[in-house]
C-alpha cells in the first residue's frame, strides 16, 4: 500500500499479479484484444477489493481531454431545463464525464460567450438547448449537439448533430382535440421567443387552423412570463368575437390564460377551453389541471449526451426527433353554444 494510504495502479498491479501496464489497460477500458477476459476480470476484482480509484485528473491530463461537457441553455429559471440537465448528467456520469450548465439568454444577439477563459481546452464538447445553431460561433471546432433547436448546419457548414421533440406534431394533436370537441374560433398565444420550436409549433397550428372548416385563428405574442400572458390573453378575449379555445405555447403562459378568462369572468373549460406545453409541474398545479403536451426532457438531455459521446467517439450520429404526447386533463370541453341571433325587427 503507498505511504498515503490511498491504493494506487502499483498496488492493483501486485494484488492481480499483473504489470501497472496491464492495470492501465483494463481499467481504462481498452483491453480488448490485449488482455484475456479472466486477466481483465482478475484486475477489476484487484481493484474492487483494494477500494483503488483512478486519478481522474492525471488521466485526463495523459489523454489531453478534460471528460466535461458544457450544457448551455437560455435561463435556469425555466422548469423545462432541470429535467434536462438530469437526463444528460446521468448518461455522462455513467461514462465518466462531467457536465457542467452555461445560460444563452433568449434576447441575446450573436455569439455566446464561454463561461471558461479557453473554451478549447476547458470542454470536450458542448448540449446546446432551444438556442440558435449561429450561437456556437465561439466555439468553432469543440463537437456540439443542438437539443430542441431544429435541423441546421453549423457555423462553417457542417452538420451538427440534433436531437428534437416533435413539437409539430404535439401542436397538431391540440388542434385535432380541440377540433373534435367542435371549437372553430381559436385563439393562439404565442411566445415572443426566436427560437425554432415556437416557429414550429406557431406554423403547425397555423396549418391546423387553415384546415379546419370555418376555423378561425387570431394570435398574440407574450414573454414566457404570467403577466405578458394575462395580457396577451386578454387581447384576445377582448375581441368582438373572442375565441372559444386558447392554445398557449407554454405551460406558464396558459397559467396567464387562466387569469385574464378569470378577470372577465369566463369559466376554464365551460366558457373557455386552454391548452399548454411541455407539462411540467405546474401543469397539475393550475385548477382545472391543464390539457398539454407533454415533452420527455429529462429523454431530451439524456439522447443528447448519448448523441454527443457518439460524436466524440468518432461516430456520425443520425437526427433524433423525441415524440410529445397530448395529455387530456380537465381545462378543455365542448364550446359554450353560440347566443342566438338577435329576432327580426
Amino acid at each position: 500500500m503507498s505511504l498515503a494510504g490511498r491504493p494506487t495502479s502499483k498496488d492493483v498491479a501486485q494484488e492481480a499479479g499483473v504489470s501497472q501496464s496491464t492495470v492501465s489497460l483494463v481499467l481504462g477500458g481498452k483491453w480488448a484484444g490485449r488482455v484475456s477476459p479472466a486477466t481483465a476480470h482478475s484486475v477489476r476484482s484487484a481493484a474492487e477489493r483494494l477500494g483503488y480509484r483512478p486519478n481522474q485528473a492525471a488521466r485526463n491530463l495523459r489523454l489531453g481531454t478534460t471528460r466535461t461537457v458544457l450544457l448551455m441553455v437560455p435561463t435556469l429559471s425555466a422548469p423545462f431545463f432541470g429535467p434536462v440537465y438530469t437526463g444528460a448528467a446521468r448518461v455522462a456520469a455513467r461514462n465518466g464525464f462531467g457536465v457542467v450548465v452555461s445560460t444563452w439568454p433568449d434576447d441575446a444577439v450573436g455569439p455566446a460567450d464561454s463561461p471558461f477563459a479557453a473554451p478549447d481546452e476547458a470542454i470536450d464538447g458542448i448540449l446546446a438547448s432551444s438556442m440558435a445553431v449561429d450561437a456556437l460561433g465561439g466555439f468553432r471546432g469543440t463537437p456540439a449537439v443542438m437539443l430542441d433547436s431544429g435541423p441546421a448546419g453549423g457555423p462553417d457548414g457542417e452538420r451538427v448533430p440534433t436531437v428534437d421533440f416533435g413539437v409539430a406534431d404535439g401542436m397538431r394533436a391540440i388542434a385535432a382535440h380541440l377540433a373534435a370537441l367542435g371549437h372553430r374560433r381559436i385563439g393562439h398565444v404565442g411566445a415572443a421567443v426566436d427560437q425554432w420550436t415556437f416557429h414550429a409549433r406557431g406554423d403547425a397550428l397555423a396549418s391546423a387552423a387553415a384546415a379546419l372548416p370555418g376555423g378561425v385563428l387570431t394570435r398574440a405574442t407574450c414573454a414566457i412570463d404570467v403577466t405578458s400572458a394575462k395580457e396577451a390573453a386578454g387581447r384576445l378575449l377582448d375581441a368582438p368575437e373572442r375565441p372559444t379555445a386558447l392554445v398557449c405555447d407554454d405551460d406558464l403562459i396558459a397559467a396567464g390564460a387562466y387569469k385574464a378568462a378569470r378577470a372577465r369572468g369566463l369559466d376554464v373549460p365551460a366558457d373557455l377551453s386552454v391548452t399548454g406545453f411541455d407539462d411540467v409541474l405546474l401543469a397539475t398545479a393550475l385548477e382545472p389541471e391543464l390539457t398539454t403536451v407533454r415533452l420527455p426532457a429529462e429523454e431530451l438531455g439524456a439522447q443528447g449526451m448519448t448523441t454527443l459521446l457518439d460524436l466524440l467517439s468518432g461516430g456520425r450520429p443520425s437526427p433524433r426527433v423525441l415524440p410529445g404526447e397530448l395529455v387530456v386533463r380537465e381545462s378543455t370541453a365542448p364550446p359554450p353554444p353560440d347566443p342566438p341571433d338577435p329576432p327580426s325587427t
